[in-house]
């Protein structure tokens, strides 16, 4: 049986990897579970707000912010039929008349296509059929329009339908919320008859009616690819608006014939503008109110210039989210000054700019959806960051506070070795002592020296336990054996102050382990009983086998412990305030050494205890099947 040492002190060497993990862990001060569970939980919810309907009301509000007016096309032209055109020709009930002579105004000027937008679907005057359809026949790429209804399509009269080169829908309203107008189905579907929509299929006419070709993420006209994706049945795309235009109305046309000649070569976009009898107005993005036949005129520029707004795909936005989200977890993981709260500002800026440029761009990249992609985990990163950092910090200060005051207790107990190291080495030197006497001082200053060192190795090794550097060996060792040991050594300071130590059950179980380590932790307990115990008192110490385990107690009749001291016994540094008053006061590390054996053995401390009627400590480890084969009985 080798002799039990006060203090365990071999090391181990970690591995490489084991290296890099430590360093990679003490460089941070939060564990990387929790700090990857908050930022990840907020990137989700700041990510799928990006979703909601909610989003893309902000969207909608954001993106007329940053519209800017588009360049109108020399392309088209407004031939409106306004209230001065109506009170001109007798009204509302003339509208087939006025655009008899509208038609009949534009013929001589040869436009390349005329959309009307206004469906005649009602049988009206008979005079007046003919004339417009005398109108119509003269007229080159007409384009009738038609709307859905409940029955389907609401389409003119056959006897219109005969001289329209195409048909569009004039279903402007792509359900708005907030009546603004942005974007426009060019495609409908109504009892699987499939109609485009007024202005694409007036550009249609306009390039000489060339086949639209289709597929599901565009579709091209004379060359034109148009980024409208299909969405269902339908394929919406959104609307450049120019600023206020000037149109010419049909009052001045008839007024002027001359001024015709402004429609040669265009498509002109028939229709009511007038405030009372428009059924269609809407609000663009620029604020600016305008009729119906001003938004399939604004779609037939839109498609002319080919300055389109295309959507970004939504796997894209989001991949573009979870790295913004990314990005604002590894600023506050890997920078811990002030740096990372200015590249987190600059990641926020960043959030409400890109869209915006993108925008300017012809790109739309939701908004929302950005914004609180960075905004959430900027913010909890940051904020888990500052508390946690401040709890460190604070329990940082606290233990360097008790560190400094362990310091001083090491200190001032290191004054009594090294006064007796002092007096008897002055004494040596000064006076001529007899050989017994010289040789009982060199025994004590060596006895005093050993204890000196016990106490620097004991304060030095907490801290290597701490870092996990204490080296475990696998043995196998008997547990009686080990309590029998310290047992024999604590007797000799229990009878300074008389106090009796019984040895309980002791049972054969044998434990794989540091059979150095696990003496220091019973002789630890064993010295602390009695320690903390009064004279002329008893302690109990047993080891019994319950359930694969074995538990290794040891009781006293000492000062005792309430619920909080209990707690905290185990922190490294903790001194009890009994402890204090009792000048049995200890540095408050060796616990904290035992718990870290214990632990490291596979086992745990239980402590029961009440104050004034002692306290007992139990270590419970798990027994070793193998190593109960293997062992040597006592």
């Amino acid at each position: 049986m080798g002799r039990c040492r006060d203090v365990p002190t071999k090391l181990r060497k970690p591995w490489p990897t084991k290296d890099f993990l430590a360093k990679f862990r003490r460089s941070t001060p939060w564990p990387l579970g929790g700090y990857l569970a908050v930022v990840s939980i907020s990137a989700l919810v700041g990510v799928t707000a990006g979703w909601t309907a909610f989003a893309a009301r902000i969207d909608n509000y954001a993106y007329d912010f940053f519209s800017s007016p588009a360049q109108p096309t020399s392309q088209s032209a407004v031939l409106a039929i306004d209230e001065e055109t109506l009170k001109r020709f007798g009204g509302m009930r003339y509208i087939r008349t006025i655009l008899a002579r509208a038609l009949d105004l534009l013929a001589p000027v040869e436009p390349r296509a005329v959309a009307v937008d206004v469906i005649l679907a009602d049988e009206g005057d008979t005079i007046e059929n003919a004339r417009l359809e005398e109108a119509m026949s003269r007229t080159r790429g007409l384009v009738l329009p038609c709307d859905t209804v409940r029955a389907g399509w609401e389409d003119p009269l056959p006897r219109f339908r005969r001289y329209a080169s195409a048909f569009g829908h004039i279903h402007a309203d792509e359900d708005s919320s907030d009546g603004v107008i942005r974007k426009i189905q060019l495609e409908m579907v109504a009892h699987d008859d499939r109609r485009w929509a007024l202005g694409l299929v007036a550009y249609q006419c306009f390039r000489g009616r060339p086949p639209i070709l289709e597929s599901p993420d565009d579709i091209e006209v004379a060359g034109r690819r148009i980024p409208a994706a299909r969405a269902g049945d339908n394929r919406p795309m959104r609307i450049r608006f120019p600023g206020p235009e000037n149109s010419l109305t049909v009052a001045d046309l008839d007024r002027d014939p001359a001024k015709a000649v402004v429609f040669r070569d265009k498509a002109v976009f028939l229709g009511i503008t007038a405030l009372t009898a428009a059924r269609d107005r809407w609000t663009t993005p620029l604020k600016l109110s305008i009729p119906g036949v001003e938004v399939h005129r604004n779609v037939f520029d839109t498609i002319a210039r080919g300055e389109f707004l295309t959507p970004v795909p939504d796997l894209t936005v989001l991949c573009a989210c979870l790295a913004i989200a990314i990005a604002a977890a590894a600023i506050f993981w890997f920078r811990g000054d002030w740096i990372a709260y200015f590249l987190g500002g600059l990641l926020l800026v960043a959030s409400h700019s890109i869209p915006a440029m993108l925008f300017r761009n012809g790109i739309v990249f939701p908004y929302f959806a950005s914004v609180s992609a960075a905004w959430l985990p900027v913010v909890s990163a940051a904020t888990y960051r500052y508390f946690v950092v401040r709890k460190a910090l604070g329990k940082s200060e606290s233990d360097r506070a008790r560190y400094r005051q362990a310091i001083h207790f090491v200190t001032h107990e290191m004054k009594t070795p090294l006064t007796a190291i002092q007096g008897s080495s002055e004494l040596m030197g000064r006076y001529a002592l007899s050989e017994d006497k010289r040789k009982q001082m060199a025994q004590m200053i060596n006895s005093e020296s050993k204890r000196l060192a016990r106490m620097i190795q004991t304060f030095l090794d907490v801290e290597r336990l701490s870092a996990g550097q204490m080296e475990l060996k696998q043995e196998h060792f008997a547990v009686r054996e080990v309590v029998t040991s310290c047992v024999d050594r604590a007797r000799i300071i229990a009878e300074r102050k008389q106090i009796v130590i019984h040895e309980g059950a002791l049972d054969a179980d044998v434990l794989t382990g540091d059979r150095e380590l696990m003496e220091y932790a019973v002789y630890n307990l064993l010295t602390n009983a009695v320690k903390y115990s009064p004279a002329e008192t008893e302690v109990w110490v047993a080891a019994e086998h319950s359930a694969g385990q074995v538990r290794i107690s040891v009781r006293d009749q000492g000062i005792g412990l309430d619920e909080k001291e209990i707690r905290n016994v185990f922190k490294k540094f903790y001194r009890t305030k009994k402890a204090e008053a009792s000048g049995e006061a200890g540095t408050g590390i060796g616990l904290s050494i035992v718990e870290q054996i214990v632990t490291e053995h596979g086992g745990r401390m239980e402590v029961t205890s009440q104050p004034g009627r002692g306290s007992t400590f139990t270590m419970i480890l798990p027994v070793s099947a193998d190593a109960a084969v293997d062992a040597v009985p006592a």
